[in-house]
């Protein structure tokens, strides 16, 4: 089970050097095994509305989330505390500190192209690993 970091989908979305990895791992692993953070979400929605696409952003809503029903998933209050020793140990900002706690939380394998997770201990997999 993946989690999808929010530059997995803006690199489609936004038609960049690696989108067709990312549309094959899209049509090659079941949506119920791939979950976005709400935090991806928002940021994903930042980014296309700042750039006048608010269309897209509709439709990434529609297509992943209410049609093909990838997990949305959230971290509490209580995860906090973790996020930000995570942030500490593994000197992470704080959306991938964000990210990794949902990981570690739900037991999910980190999808990014962030190498930053890289020296994390769950580390991560690029789009082009998981859908060869």
């Amino acid at each position: 089970m993946y989690l999808l970091d929010s530059n997995i989908l803006l690199e489609l979305l936004l038609d960049q050097k690696k989108a067709d990895d990312v549309q094959r791992l899209l049509l090659s692993v079941a949506p119920r095994n791939m979950y976005l953070t709400e935090f991806s979400l928002y940021s994903i929605g930042i980014i296309l509305i700042r750039e006048k696409k608010h269309a897209v952003f509709v439709s990434i809503v529609e297509d992943l989330i209410e049609n093909a029903s990838i997990n949305l998933l959230r971290l509490l209050p209580d995860d906090m505390r973790q996020l930000a020793d995570h942030a500490e140990h593994f000197n992470l900002d704080f959306d991938d500190a964000y990210q990794y706690t949902a990981a570690e939380r739900y037991g999910l394998t980190i999808v990014s192209f962030d190498s930053d997770f890289d020296r994390t201990t769950r580390g991560r997999r690029e789009p082009a690993e998981i859908a060869s």
